[in-house]
């Protein structure tokens, strides 16, 4: 599996770099276009899930060990939470919504109806995915519920709830943009309350923060993987990709191709610097956050497994034509709960793994890139504009449903 998460990443950064050198200056507007903050709340809350709010503190230990894990001594374990999660790896993103928003209509790969289906497949299961790491990581959040550690019943309804929650709201795309910039400003004012929480000045705050620096400094060992958890990581990102570049490919606003790479490099990896420094000065510092503050980190990650939860439901639902106006809407919210949670129930028992979905995106990038090379080169090649009929009409999506 280490070679082919490793094929797979070095062929999406040589893919990057091609599309970039190639649309220089092209001017990149989805069908139903929003300006930049929204564009990049809608990505930044829909293309992170609950691991941001509830892997950190119980990793960067892991990272610290270097005794028992001497991978990890290349440099500190608050660059390595940020190389997880930041900067480059959301070249991934870049390449999938340019591709869904200039290529894909062109081409029409997605549109094979073994492809079709196959792509439909992942995205559900990395839907139920999702809500299965919210599932697993609730107890530890929640100690008041049970023991601490294992999965209780209460946590079942509240995850039940929760994907009930998303399929309602996937039911109009008018909640997209509620959700997303909802979702932002709640994470900022959770990064506002652990800040104060912890009296972190500013001094401190730039000093634990200069220890990103290390994971600039070895840049290049963050694009293969490390370990076998590095590994995971890469494939759920991957697993992620094309999901989510199908999705925020509609609301690009207009930024021209190397600025939108540049956006989504730089502007998502700001509040994620911020925040694993916040919560790698508690790690460093023993300082707890049981009470209040695992609360409210517990309502932050719920509304971002709804936007993450939302944002897929409305994508495989659009592509297989499973819509409220076709089957109603009582239907259509009870059907898609029912198969979400009965996949969270099999990747929490580990019957399901995230690794698995990560390699058939890989076999689908490959197998996209050689039909266009054999198929398609022509019209890929003479590419100038993003579809015409596309406009740059910020009111698109207050009519749109």
């Amino acid at each position: 599996m280490t070679i082919v998460i490793s094929c797979g990443v070095l062929l999406a950064f040589a893919l990057v770099a091609f599309c970039v050198i190639k649309w220089w200056g092209l001017r990149v507007v989805g069908v139903t276009p929003v300006p930049l903050f929204t564009f990049i709340a809608i990505l930044f809350t829909s293309g992170l899930d609950v691991g941001l709010i509830m892997f950190p503190l119980g990793e960067f230990p892991v990272y610290a060990d270097t005794e028992t894990a001497p991978e990890y001594g290349f440099t500190n374990p608050l660059a390595i939470e940020f190389g997880f999660w930041g900067f480059l790896i959301w070249a991934f993103y870049f390449l999938t919504s340019f591709y869904f928003c200039v290529v894909e209509p062109r081409v029409k790969f997605f549109a094979i109806p073994a492809v079709k289906i196959l792509n439909n497949i992942v995205i559900v299961g990395t839907c139920a995915f999702t809500a299965s790491l919210f599932l697993v990581y609730l107890p530890s959040y929640i100690p008041e519920i049970g023991d601490g550690e294992s999965v209780v019943a209460t946590f079942y309804v509240i995850v039940f709830c929760v994907i009930l929650a998303a399929a309602y709201s996937s039911t109009d795309i008018k909640f997209v943009k509620v959700l997303s910039v909802g979702s932002t400003i709640l994470f900022a004012a959770l990064i506002a309350l652990l800040w104060a929480y912890a009296g972190i000045g500013l001094g401190e705050m730039g000093g634990t923060m200069s220890l990103i620096g290390g994971y600039f400094a070895n840049l290049h060992k963050f694009v293969t993987p490390i370990n076998a958890y590095h590994e995971f990581y890469l494939f759920w990102w991957f697993a992620w990709s094309i999901m989510i570049g199908q999705f925020t490919a509609r609301f690009v606003g207009g930024l021209r191709t190397q600025y939108l790479l540049l956006a989504l490099l730089v502007i998502p990896s700001i509040p994620l610097a911020v925040w694993f420094t916040i919560l790698y000065y508690y790690s460093s510092n023993d300082i707890s956050t049981v009470g209040l503050l695992n609360g409210a980190m517990i309502i932050v990650g719920i509304t971002f497994v709804i936007n993450s939860l939302d944002s897929l439901i409305r994508l495989y639902s659009d592509n297989l034509s499973i819509t409220t106006e076709r089957f109603g809407k009582l239907p259509y919210i009870a059907g898609n709960v029912a198969v979400l949670f009965t996949l969270t129930l099999l990747f929490q028992s580990q019957w399901l793994q995230i690794q698995w979905i990560g390699a058939v995106v890989v076999a689908i990038y490959l197998a996209c890139l050689a039909f266009i090379l054999i198929t398609k080169r022509r019209e890929v090649a003479e590419i100038q504009a993003s579809p015409p009929e596309n406009k740059l009409d910020y009111t698109k999506i207050s009519a749109a449903h």
